[in-house]
């Protein structure tokens, strides 16, 4: 019988108890680097309450860890203040801290840069902050993680004053110095700083630096300055897809759709395989009826390409569809596509029943939202209200200005904006002039829907002392403002006014030129006065090619005072122009027919129906 001493049970058990510590010491630390890279697959709930809490690391672990030897080296330390920093786990990482001081690593420049990090990727930036000007000794990681850290927070002013801080100090930059104040320059959007950080990129030798190219082309887009990120992405000698997307994103963001769509297409010649980020980018370049085809040519490479269930993506597509003015039927379809339905998903088909003027579909889907148990956020309320407004729904717009009172969201300017438009378009003028009167921030687009409504219901004069109200307060107005001051004087027959406005509009070289419906409203200014001939000289004289609003108004005026010359010449513009819409034959017969010439007017009539054409009938909601 072989008999173990006690010194042989006391060394069993020692090793035993490290043994496990160690494998539990193990099981930590991997399955916190396995859930940050796969957060998908934490579905074992027996780990989860072994070794967590609601959603951070069991306390209790650290202890054992400790009393187990475990933490007294710089490599454990580090791993579990880098676990904080990945999982947010502040109450984790100062216990930690604590630790670190009562073991006497407080002065080891590893160990605080971690804790800066860690700090700094908790949001609690301002003991970061403190941690770092105490440590005794800093190296450019140390600097780097605080500058990472303002930035994380949206403080871009502090983050590049750090980096000037330690260039004064004499700690030369690494690739990620730069790169972080890039992001900085970003933020801020300041393109001149970020062209002065560029030479210094230059001068440390960092220009060839593949990441450091790629928040260059980032930030040189952003700040709108596309020449300049272009000719960077083209001396670049190594790209990756990252930096595809950048460029793409940067011609989408200036509305370049075709420029993104070449860019778009080398990519894929050199075999580069587009992720889902690209894809997204490249979508929201197109924003009109003209790019439908380009969107739908996208949408099938999407769905080649396996990315057809991508959340992010399907979301983009509902909104770009409905941009570029899809088929009811199609946008439908992409509803019904919808896997995963939560406040993005719909948000973005209540704005896309919205944009394509389908008022009450996207109420009952905004019914449906909130009886799902969803909440409303702005972006919700902005395009209720638009869709409201589209089908005049008096009731249930006062229904949503009421939830958006009880929310708080009233006191947003863009949702004033939203109130104001729809009570413009279901013609409570007072309910609108209330809301202007008790904002107290009005920008452009409040004034211009105020401008807008009045106009559309027939208040001339009073637009016209509101657009000179507006100039006095100091609003620029654009293109639109125009429009709507114009609408009012064609409304209430104000042709002087009318043309003052327009010199004043067309003279004005910080405004893009007048628009063909600007110089339609002219045109039937004009006509509505009865001066035939001067509108057409007017048009003759248009610096652009007059489109078929301008000849259907000259069209119309001459049915109002009878001119059958002019009417004719009018309608054969229009045939060519429109030769598959009614109404231009619709007009001439009318016209024909207040002359008493029956019988021209027949025939018109039936030369629209031997085209297979049809007057379309109209209606009444009342």
């Amino acid at each position: 019988m072989i008999i173990r001493s006690p010194a042989f049970h006391l060394c069993y058990n020692i090793a035993r108890q490290a043994k496990l510590a160690n494998q539990i010491y193990y099981q930590v630390i991997t399955t916190h680097s396995y859930l940050v890279k796969y957060p998908e697959n934490n579905t074992n709930p027996s780990f989860k309450d072994k070794y967590y809490d609601s959603n951070n690391v069991n306390l209790d672990v650290l202890p054992l860890l400790h009393q187990n030897g475990f933490l007294c080296d710089q490599f454990s330390l580090n791993k579990i203040i880098s676990t904080c920093a990945k999982l947010g786990l502040f109450t984790v990482g100062i216990q930690t801290h604590c630790q670190i001081i009562k073991i006497g690593f407080d002065s080891n420049v590893f160990i605080n840069t971690a804790l800066v990090d860690m700090y700094g990727k908790c949001g609690v930036i301002k003991l970061a902050q403190k941690l770092f000007d105490e440590m005794p000794e800093r190296n450019v990681v140390t600097w780097n993680a605080l500058i990472s850290g303002y930035l994380d927070i949206h403080y871009p002013e502090n983050a590049v004053a750090m980096f000037l801080e330690m260039l004064r100090e004499g700690i030369s930059p690494t690739p990620s110095s730069v790169s972080a104040v890039l992001v900085g320059c970003t933020q801020l959007e300041a393109c001149e700083l970020g062209a002065q950080l560029h030479a210094l990129i230059w001068k440390a030798g960092f220009a060839l630096n593949l990441v450091v190219d790629t928040v260059l082309i980032d930030m040189y887009s952003k700040c709108l300055d596309l020449e300049t990120s272009r000719r960077v992405f083209d001396q670049m000698p190594e790209r990756n897809v990252i930096t595809w997307t950048s460029m793409i994103t940067g011609y989408a963001q200036k509305q370049c759709p075709f420029q993104a769509l070449t860019l778009f297409k080398e990519m894929l010649k050199l075999g580069i395989r587009p992720n889902y980020v690209t894809y997204s980018s490249l979508l929201n370049s197109f924003s009109c009826p003209d790019y439908l085809v380009h969107c739908e040519q996208v949408h099938c490479h999407v769905i080649q390409q396996g990315f057809n269930t991508n959340h992010y993506l399907v979301v983009t597509l509902l909104s770009v569809y409905s941009e570029c003015s899809c088929s009811l039927e199609d946008f439908q379809k992409l509803c019904s596509d919808t896997m995963k339905w939560d406040e993005i998903s719909w948000n973005a088909v209540i704005a896309g029943f919205s944009n394509l003027a389908v008022g009450g579909q996207a109420f009952a889907c905004f019914a449906r939202m909130r009886r799902a148990g969803f909440t409303a956020d702005h972006y919700t309320f902005a395009s209720i209200l638009k869709a409201i407004g589209n089908i005049s729904g008096l009731g249930e717009g006062m229904q949503t200005h009421c939830l958006a009172l009880k929310t708080g969201y009233t006191f947003e300017v863009f949702i004033q904006n939203g109130l104001l438009s729809m009570y413009t378009r279901c013609g409570r003028l007072e309910e609108a002039e209330r809301i202007f009167s008790s904002m107290e921030e009005r920008d452009l687009i409040s004034w211009n829907s105020l401008l807008t409504g009045c106009a559309h219901h027939g208040y001339g004069r009073d637009v016209m002392v509101m657009f000179e109200e507006m100039r006095r307060c100091g609003i620029k107005p654009d293109l639109t403002t125009f429009l709507a001051v114009l609408s009012a004087c064609r409304h209430a027959g104000l042709l002087d006014e009318g043309i003052k406005y327009f010199d004043l509009m067309k003279n004005d070289n910080s405004l893009p030129p007048p628009k063909l419906e600007h110089y339609a409203c002219i045109v039937d200014l004009y006509g509505r006065a009865g001066h035939l001939l001067e509108a057409e000289a007017f048009i003759n004289n248009m610096p652009i090619e007059p489109g078929p609003s301008v000849f259907k108004s000259l069209l119309s005026a001459c049915q109002l005072h009878g001119n059958k010359e002019l009417a004719i010449i009018s309608s054969k513009k229009l045939v060519e122009l429109c030769p598959n819409d009614p109404a231009t034959y619709i007009l001439l017969a009318n016209v024909l027919a207040s002359e008493g010439n029956w019988n021209d007017a027949e025939g018109q009539r039936k030369l629209m129906l031997d085209r297979g054409l049809s007057k379309k009938p109209g209606y009444s909601w009342l």
